[in-house]
């Protein structure tokens, strides 16, 4: 930690006194200033005023209705959980209202609630659930408790002065201060560990310590648990916690430290990114405003600044985040989370114009100064449009464990084709096994999809909303993602922990020509003595209406195995060149283990040349895979649903080109290239340009490819295999041509 961080925070600890003298109320996230340009300037931001009113209509009939804080005793979706979620959302908005309108009513409401909660905590047991690794109290596991704790503290800051001096020494002695213990010290598996759960426990605690003005809750906060009784290592694969060697092990601090890499990468990825924005802003913020000397917002060369801007990079056209590791598909830019994400970033890291195109799509602001200077900032016309661009974010706290690379590039309709490439790290506990995976999508959506994760959130009918256990059955495994599977074993044998200790490297990418974008990465530990290596292309040119997508795999080994590539489209199948047999009136499933038991089995047949077509449509889009084909290749359709019973799963289609061989090569192409209206029922270029892909040349040193069109034109790619020099001169004879070029790669066309 920076020598001046230090420094700040010892006057915190000598200064604890002054502090308590000079602490004023508002002060975590709405503050006494804030309250003030609202009060007076409310007219000049009327979004702000519309959210103003909506939420005070929603609390008053929160208000109307009554107080209920009901005996927990339900899982996620059921009555108890929902109702105490509720309460601590209303709870938060009540206190914004009070300070904005300085009506009583919100007040007395908020102390009459904590009063009940302080009456029924001391009461409380564990939740009688005991479904989760760390039980909580109010809810069935402590990070719900964390989410209550983190909300309730800026209801507690807003009513602060408004509550006797015995109102807060019997909140303060009954609610507050034992659950802050009870997240933290009580539990140090929940707490003392670098993940998103880890971020709102320490949020938690520190937020209801800066308003009680407690600096051992702080300090807790920032630095976490000094014994706290846990291996130094990582945990069992149902956690996927880790805890770090270092001076930061754990708090606050630490998860700033480990949590992202130096571009802003989450590693858990943009979906939980999303949910731990809110712990990582508001405390942050609350530091901003309470212990200015931190320069918190300064702190790792602005990583936060820079996560805000990541997580909303990895988003498709339409702001849905791409459903990397454990995901829930929907979730977009409109969440909660991001909306507050949004405004505070444009409030306190620069007021980048950019940001406000995001706040009129989500048509909300926050209800503090944050959210009224953005509702200003729109009605004054500062808007600028966010400019999606290619980028690639390094994994690692180091910027050492792979990475993520977006390649964007528009279509001939305005919209854009845009590929996701995933070569990081694991992600923890809420990683998959997914090396070199990528998906694909255009401006409609999805067109080569990840699966996400198999979990219905909050729907109390599948598993209380919990994880489902064919999440780590099929949703991990590697033959659900757009991967090579070898031997129907998934990449590190299906263990998080091998999985945390490695990670493909990136071996050159270049995202400068806005006409050819390229990525080449290597996964060396996947399986034992065998090295992966893909190469990724999206390529814009002038023969085709839509961007291609090229993908060279190459596998180098010593043994023969199976090798099978799925991939994930979205749609329905509508042609091949090949003919295959379908399995019309018996299924069986495609293995026995790591997600193939998932899978049935619904048609098989084989290449009818060396290059092979398969032509679907989806989101009313024409599209077609052109692969380079071995005659012994197995070509297999087959769909999720198998093994389960209660229909956890998808029933979506994969297509499957397996092959058994030593090292070799797999070529794909994915044109989009037409559309169809059903209103006018009329198809527009519903069949490929593409004539054929084949591979010219596989060694140690080049690999070769080309791609030819039906008018004949010819693409070649050419790659150095292990020469990523930008300055290095090769030569490859293909035939009777010599091709030379400087670099890593050579695309030529003639």
């Amino acid at each position: 930690m920076q020598l001046k961080l230090k420094i700040s925070l010892l006057i915190c600890l000598f200064g604890a006194a002054f502090f308590c003298s000079a602490q004023q109320h508002p002060n975590l996230i709405l503050t006494k200033k804030g309250v003030e340009l609202i009060r007076n300037s409310k007219a000049t931001a009327p979004l702000f005023v519309e959210v103003l009113e909506v939420t005070k209509a929603e609390v008053d009939a929160e208000i109307e209705a009554g107080i209920f804080v009901p005996v927990p005793k339900d899982m996620a979706g059921g009555y108890t959980h929902e109702r105490h979620k509720k309460n601590f959302f209303i709870l938060q908005k009540a206190g914004n209202l009070y300070q904005i309108t300085g009506d009583e009513k919100y007040a007395v409401y908020i102390r009459d609630m904590f009063l009940e909660y302080a009456t029924l905590f001391p009461k409380l047991g564990l939740h009688p659930t005991m479904r989760s690794y760390a039980t909580g109290k109010i809810f069935w596991q402590c990070l719900n408790d964390a989410n209550w704790l983190v909300y309730s503290s800026q209801a507690y800051d807003a009513v602060y002065d408004f509550l006797t001096k015995k109102e807060r020494k019997n909140l303060e002695k009954n609610l507050f201060r034992p659950l802050a213990d009870f997240i933290s010290v009580d539990n140090p598996k929940f707490y003392n560990r670098i993940h998103n759960h880890s971020t709102w426990g320490n949020a938690a605690v520190g937020m209801i310590g800066l308003v009680m003005n407690d600096e051992e809750l702080i300090q807790r906060a920032l630095y976490g648990l000094k014994d706290d009784g846990l291996d130094d290592t990582m945990l069992d694969n149902d956690g996927g916690f880790i805890k770090v060697e270092g001076q930061n092990q754990a708090g606050f601090l630490a998860q700033l430290d480990y949590s992202f890499s130096p571009d802003g990468y989450f590693t858990e990825g943009p979906y939980y990114l999303r949910y731990a924005m809110t712990p990582f802003l508001l405390f942050a913020k609350s530091l901003h405003n309470n212990r200015p000397d931190l320069k918190i917002y300064d702190y790792r060369d602005g990583i936060l600044k820079k996560a805000v801007f990541s997580l909303l990079a990895q988003t498709d056209a339409n702001g849905l985040f791409f459903p990397l590791n454990d995901s829930q598909k929907g979730m977009s830019w409109n969440a909660r989370e991001v909306i507050a994400a949004v405004d505070i970033a444009y409030a306190d890291f620069g007021n980048d114009p950019e940001l406000l195109s995001i706040a009129v799509k989500q048509n909300k602001v926050l209800l503090d100064g944050s959210g009224f200077l953005v509702a200003r900032d729109i009605a004054a016309g500062k808007t600028k449009k966010l400019v999606q661009k290619s980028v690639v974010y390094r994994d690692g706290a180091e910027g050492e464990k792979g990475g993520v690379a977006i390649l964007r590039e528009n279509n001939v309709d305005g919209g854009e084709i845009c590929a996701v490439v995933k070569y990081s790290a694991h992600g923890m506990g809420h990683g998959h096994f997914d090396k070199l995976s990528y998906s694909l999508y255009d401006d409609m959506g999805e067109v080569i999809q990840d699966y996400g994760a198999a979990r219905w959130v909050n729907i109390d009918q599948k598993g209380g909303g919990r994880y489902l256990k064919e999440n780590k059955t099929f949703a991990k495994q590697s033959i659900a993602h757009n991967t090579l599977v070898i031997n129907e074993e998934s990449h590190y044998g299906g263990s998080v922990k091998k999985g945390e200790a490695n990670s493909p490297d990136l071996y050159f990418v270049d995202i400068e020509d806005k006409d050819c974008q390229i990525l080449s990465a290597k996964e060396q530990h996947a399986y034992d003595g065998t090295e992966m290596h893909r190469t990724l292309i999206l390529l814009q040119d002038e023969n085709f209406r839509n961007p291609l997508f090229l993908d060279i795999f190459r596998v180098k080994t010593d043994k023969e195995n199976q090798y099978d590539l799925p991939l994930w489209f979205m749609g329905h199948l509508l042609s091949t060149d090949f003919d295959y047999e379908a399995k019309t009136t018996e299924l069986k499933t495609l293995g026995t283990d790591h997600g193939y038991q998932h899978l049935w089995k619904e048609a098989a047949g084989k290449p009818a040349n060396e290059s092979l077509q398969m032509t679907w449509f989806g989101n009313s889009r024409f599209y077609t895979q052109t692969a380079a084909a071995q005659k012994d290749d197995e070509l297999i359709f087959a769909r999720g649903g198998a093994n389960d019973p209660e229909y956890n799963l998808r029933h979506d289609p994969v297509f499957i080109q397996r092959r058994k061989a030593k090292s070799t090569v797999f070529f794909n192409v994915i044109e989009s290239h037409g559309r169809y209206n059903p209103v006018s029922e009329i198809p527009l270029s519903p069949f490929s340009g593409i004539e054929k892909a084949e591979i010219l040349q596989d060694t140690d040193a080049y690999t070769v490819t080309r791609l030819t069109h039906n008018s004949g034109k010819i693409w070649t790619v050419a790659i150095a295999n292990n020469n990523a020099d930008k300055m290095a001169k090769h030569e490859v004879k293909i035939g009777d041509q010599i091709i030379k070029w400087t670099g890593v790669y050579h695309l030529s066309k003639k």
